[in-house]
């Protein structure tokens, strides 16, 4: 009897799957999502909720194979947060939103191939 094997995912496919898994996440928390990967020309943001009191909670979602180039959410630098806070300036504007309380998270997940997903949220993350 032979067995078949996965084959791997592109790191395209591991972040979309990261994403999907995200915002299931979330959405079994009680937040809404209102978009994903929305994008303009100054950059994406991988999704946007907002939590039972009514604050903007904006997600990156950074998902691993392994840790060889450090956790995942490490990939979120200080100039990546400035991309991010800029861009949910443009998401508000493209929605029509006046400022409201915002919170920026990270949604770090490590999945092998071989085994389970493992996602850890940081709330607040800057």
């Amino acid at each position: 009897m032979t067995r078949e094997r996965r084959s791997a995912l592109t790191p395209t496919e591991l972040g979309q799957r990261g994403e999907d898994l995200a915002a299931f996440f979330l959405e079994g928390q009680g937040l809404v999502v209102l978009s994903r990967n929305w994008r303009c020309p100054e950059g994406e943001l991988d999704i946007v909720a907002t939590d039972a009191r009514g604050r903007l909670v904006v997600c990156e979602v950074k998902t691993r194979s392994g840790t060889a180039f450090g956790k995942p959410a490490e990939a979120v630098n200080h100039l990546k947060a400035t991309r991010i806070r800029r861009v949910t300036h443009r998401w508000r504007a493209a929605h029509s939103i006046p400022y409201c309380d915002t919170r920026f998270d990270i949604i770090s997940i490590l999945w092998p191939g071989h085994g389970p997903a493992r996602l850890e949220h940081l709330r607040g993350a800057f």
